[in-house]
């Protein structure tokens, strides 16, 4: 298999006036496509700043970072947004759904900013939300779904573009436990059926669906 993302000594710095906090220091890390990685560790272990630059919302400080073959860590701002819409599928805790619209309309903004023709970003939407098994919910807003059902709306959206990549972050965190688990199961079938994932989580029974868990404390990979 090849790798999809390598990461070598990625070091992250934030400055708050005079004071800098390192947050990531001299992480090292290889995930391999088609692999599902749970990333667990405590609040404040560096595990949100990794998540941000996995997902090209935030650059190193130092360090490289290569995402299918490309070096990402530092380019501009214009090239990281075109890399998130076209191969990064980011699913979040808030499921970040427009309430105003249904879910198919939801399902097909990826596109929409890509460019994507109406009558296309339509039938793959549609084809995205069948895929998570809400074919019968695709005019549903999401007031009427359920908090399971938001976050699979919210997955068909993150597949819509089929990604590289799928970026999960806390994503049963607002769930109970009956639809965390329906959430979960659907990681399993989509990384069964080949997709690469990423979970981040703070969660060790949430973690421990995942095919392999990378810990990280104080900034550093503890296993």
């Amino acid at each position: 298999m090849a790798a999809i993302i390598r990461m070598r000594d990625v070091r992250k710095t934030y400055a708050t006036g005079a004071l800098e906090v390192e947050a990531l220091r001299g992480v090292s890390m290889t995930i391999e496509d088609g692999e599902f990685v749970a990333v667990a560790g405590p609040s404040g272990s560096g595990k949100s700043t990794l998540m941000h630059i996995l997902g090209c919302l935030d650059v190193p400080t130092s360090g490289s970072y290569w995402l299918a073959g490309g070096d990402v860590g530092e380019l501009p701002d214009s090239h990281l947004a075109t890399i998130r819409n076209q191969h990064i599928g980011f699913v979040f805790q808030q499921f970040n759904l427009l309430p105003t619209m249904t879910a198919a309309r939801n399902v097909e903004l990826p596109l929409a900013y890509a460019g994507v023709p109406r009558p296309q970003r339509r039938e793959r939407a549609l084809a995205a939300l069948a895929r998570v098994g809400l074919a019968d919910r695709t005019e549903h807003r999401p007031g009427e779904l359920s908090g399971g059902q938001q976050q699979r709306v919210a997955v068909a959206r993150a597949l819509v573009t089929d990604p590289a990549l799928l970026l999960a972050d806390e994503p049963t965190g607002n769930l109970d436990s009956g639809s965390s688990a329906e959430v979960l199961a659907l990681f399993t079938e989509l990384h069964a059926a080949g997709r690469t994932i990423v979970l981040i989580t703070h969660e060790p029974d949430v973690a421990a669906r995942a095919q392999r868990t990378v810990l990280i404390r104080d900034g550093v990979l503890a296993a």
